[in-house]
């Protein structure tokens, strides 16, 4: 009871929430709760002005995630969810934008974006950050980052998140809460953002 009462005051002082919110999780995060991303999916759905959601989950080793798979996908059945599991896409569903990425690095990305260009030979005189922008896999550019469990932050969208606000919980993904979430955004509209100014 408590517990509603506190969601239902966070939420009415969320006025100004993130457009794009990001999260950062490992394979032990998917592995103690796999349930939890269509959790925080469902919550944010209820937050209004969240245009998009990314979760990255960064491992080396797919073969850790394959159990979670249809928790994953699960996703699909409230919101538009586009799964990258290293060179496979998976897309279905309508609603709120959630992108999940599973053993994709930034710095792989990048690379990638930068033979793009070199491969329609494109003047290194001409680049610009646009030209690089229009390259790149994943167009989430996310106002919020969220890390739970600890300061450990992977260098996925690593050019996207530059100016990013940065939000760590003490409390490991398995016991992430709607208050959590909500706490973090509250947070992030109490931040003057500079973008790098």
């Amino acid at each position: 009871m408590i517990h509603r009462l506190y969601e239902y005051l966070l939420m009415r002082e969320i006025t100004t929430p993130p457009r794009e919110i990001c999260f950062m999780l490992t394979v032990f995060d998917l592995r103690s709760a796999p349930e939890r991303i269509n959790d925080v999916v469902r919550w944010a759905e209820a937050v209004p002005g969240i245009g998009m959601l990314t979760f990255h989950i960064d491992t080396d080793d797919l073969s850790c995630v394959t159990p979670f798979i249809e928790d994953l996908k699960a996703v699909s059945e409230h919101a538009r969810l586009e799964l990258h599991l290293k060179d496979e896409v998976f897309c279905s569903g309508e609603g709120l934008p959630v992108l999940i990425v599973v053993g994709r690095s930034g710095r792989e990305e990048i690379t990638e974006s930068i033979q793009k260009i070199a491969d329609e030979g494109i003047d290194p005189c001409d680049l610009t950050e646009e030209t690089i922008e229009s390259h790149l896999t994943f167009r989430s550019s996310p106002d919020l980052i969220i890390k739970t469990g600890g300061s450990y932050l992977t260098d996925f969208l690593i050019w996207q998140s530059v100016y990013s606000e940065l939000f760590f919980l003490d409390v490991n993904w398995e016991f992430f809460r709607k208050t959590d979430l909500l706490r973090a955004i509250r947070d992030f509209q109490s931040r003057a953002r500079r973008f790098g100014a």
